[in-house]
């Protein structure tokens, strides 16, 4: 096999982008998908222990309101204080290039900046410190990524007017979720005041969840490509998921379409919704699966209509001719003596379903 050299331009850019790597400061973005997940802590917590490792740490920007747990973590830690700026407090950009740490932790990244700023958005202030070869270490919640903010504010009602760009949150060298138990997040607010916070049910907080971890994917695939591009290696796979949603009279259509859309977006993959065409179905129970397939419809989804007297067999049969990867399903539980005792139509899909990864969305 003949080793393929790359062109003169082609090392040209690779030496200009290893330059531009090495010369940039190294962004850490902690993204909380919910309030009160702790990310302002996780990310002080951070700094204090890169400090403790003898990294030259400061502090360029906090919450007004820290926890007694933020507050002790971040009382060994230099702060560069902020300046006022029309009346309102605002990160010292200036003090903190004079001062060139090796590290700067930036809380609230989406805030806004007043008039009379060098920048319009913190965002900005952190992207002029990386450029200065300050690495930055930030927070910011999934709420407040601008191309997130209607689909956040649709799950839990609340209006953000202050933003980040996706693609600002692209460029971060390393991104973590913080995590926390729902009842947690439902509990109390960053700002340590319960009364902030509005209650969020497990399925709001499963579906941020989701969204954030899918972002998150990206951005590590962002990371991979930026790596690839830097040490001339051409990508030569590609990602395909092939995802099947099961339409019933029913099951929650909306959320199994939402989530699947989703995923075949970030996968850059298919999404087939399937129904099968029951002579007992009530006329109330055929609309239902009419909508389901509308809400497919609209998400731009291949639809099928299959036939057959077992639903399970019949399902299975189509998704390994179509080579599907991923099978949603909707249950209710087991109602009736029959299932509790023998099992139920789910219970067979999954013993059977080799090859597949089926995920289970309860209704009611």
């Amino acid at each position: 096999m003949t080793e393929r050299k790359p062109t003169p331009e082609q090392l040209l850019q690779q030496v200009e982008s290893e330059e531009q790597y090495q010369s940039r400061g190294r962004l850490k973005v902690f993204l909380g998908y919910a309030s009160g997940v702790g990310k302002s802590f996780r990310m002080i917590d951070e700094g204090r222990r890169r400090y403790e490792r003898g990294q030259d740490v400061v502090v360029g920007a906090v919450q007004p309101d820290l926890s007694p747990d933020v507050r002790h973590a971040i009382s060994a830690l230099e702060v560069i204080p902020l300046k006022a700026v029309n009346g309102k407090l605002v990160m010292d950009v200036e003090t903190i290039l004079l001062r060139h740490p090796g590290v700067c932790l930036v809380d609230g990244l989406a805030y806004d900046n007043p008039p009379g700023s060098p920048h319009e958005k913190r965002w900005q202030d952190v992207q002029q410190l990386l450029e200065a070869g300050i690495s930055v270490i930030t927070s910011v919640n999934l709420q407040h990524i601008a191309e997130k903010r209607e689909q956040v504010e649709a799950i839990t009602g609340k209006h953000v007017s202050q933003t980040v760009p996706l693609s600002f949150v692209r460029t971060a060298d390393e991104i973590v979720i913080v995590d926390a138990p729902p009842d947690t997040c439902m509990r109390i607010s960053e700002d340590g005041n319960p009364d902030t916070v509005k209650q969020l049910s497990q399925q709001q907080l499963s579906e941020l969840r989701e969204i954030a971890l899918l972002l998150a994917a990206d951005v590590v695939d962002e990371q991979l490509e930026h790596y690839l591009a830097r040490h001339g290696i051409q990508q030569v796979w590609g990602t395909q998921e092939r995802i099947l949603v099961c339409l019933s009279p029913r099951v929650d259509a909306k959320r199994m379409i939402d989530s699947a859309a989703r995923n075949r977006d970030r996968f850059h993959g298919e999404l087939i919704a399937v129904h099968l065409n029951r002579p007992d179905w009530a006329p109330e129970e055929r609309e239902a699966v009419e909508r389901g397939v509308e809400l497919a419809r609209q998400k731009n989804a291949e639809i099928v209509e299959l036939d057959g007297e077992d639903p399970v067999d019949t399902v299975l049969r189509f998704a390994r001719r179509r080579g599907i990867t991923q099978i949603y399903v909707g249950h209710k539980g087991r109602d009736s003596l029959w299932e509790r005792a023998f099992g139920s139509d789910l219970d067979r899909l999954i013993s059977t379903s080799d090859g597949f990864d089926v995920r289970v969305f309860p209704h009611s």
